[in-house]
């Protein structure tokens, strides 16, 4: 009885798939078209309309054709496209007046046809004054060694080798040149030890006021006396300013007193 169920049920099946499509009958949609579209209208065909019915369709519109309006009460006040120019060079219908500055320049404007004057002689430059002076630390001024020259203070029986930078390993080998000052022209910087075995420094505090003070690189050698010895704090960078005199400024640290340093500065003598 089951297989029978079965057979019948396939049956059944088998006839339903053997009919037609078109004893069906076609599907048929219908789709309503939209009425008029939201669309904007073309305008790349159309003429432009201007509020002079496209009388001058070149017509400056911009910041040159700017009119300043009437004063108030008077008789064109209340009419339109009256007023003087703002910027009358450059309305539109005008051209600027011979000599006269356009768009804030200094320079002249010349229209066609009028004489140019003959343009004024330039005068000579005045020489430039350098306020400070510097000398920049170049590899020709390095000896054999690697040092740059020698420091010598005949009063605290200092004579010292100077070397480029003021780190610790430099100042273990003699007296450190600030980078960022000059070599010889000028303001030059050194600083140093003031204990341990290489306390090249240790003594400068001492210094009395002309006191003499010697630098020889290879640009030569220069003497310089004492003319202050102060005690300033770590942060005070100003002894290491340029200046237009020749001179030199030394540095070193206060003996138990982290937050200040020792300033020596000499000038050159004659």
């Amino acid at each position: 009885m089951k297989k029978l169920s079965i057979l019948l049920c396939l049956m059944c099946l088998t006839a339903a798939l053997a009919v037609p499509a078109s004893a069906a009958g076609p599907l048929e949609y219908s789709i309503d078209a939209p009425g008029d579209p939201d669309y904007g209208v073309p305008t790349s065909f159309e003429p432009v309309a201007t509020m002079d019915g496209g009388a001058r369709k070149n017509e400056d519109i911009s910041k040159n054709a700017t009119l300043i309006p009437p004063g108030f009460g008077t008789a064109s006040a209340d009419t339109l496209n009256t007023g003087t120019p703002l910027t009358p060079n450059l309305a539109p219908d005008s051209r600027p007046a011979t000599g006269a500055a356009v768009n804030g320049t200094s320079a002249p404007v010349f229209v066609p046809g009028s004489t140019i004057p003959d343009a004024p002689s330039a005068s000579a430059p005045s020489p430039s004054v350098s306020s400070t002076g510097y000398t920049e630390v170049t590899s020709d001024l390095y000896y054999a060694a690697g040092h740059l020259g020698t420091l010598k203070i005949p009063s605290i029986g200092l004579s010292v080798r100077i070397y480029e930078g003021t780190d610790s390993k430099t100042l273990a080998r003699g007296a450190g040149h600030f980078e960022d000052t000059s070599i010889w022209d000028g303001n030059v910087a050194f600083a140093g030890h003031n204990r341990g075995v290489n306390n090249h420094f240790g003594k400068i505090h001492t210094l009395e006021l002309g006191d003499k003070i010697t630098l020889t690189t290879k640009l030569g050698t220069r003497a310089y006396e004492v003319v202050s010895v102060s005690k300033v704090l770590e942060t005070d960078r100003s002894g290491l300013a340029a200046t237009a005199e020749n001179m030199i400024t030394l540095y070193t640290c206060v003996m138990n007193q982290r937050d200040y340093r020792w300033c020596v500065k000499a000038v050159e003598i004659g």
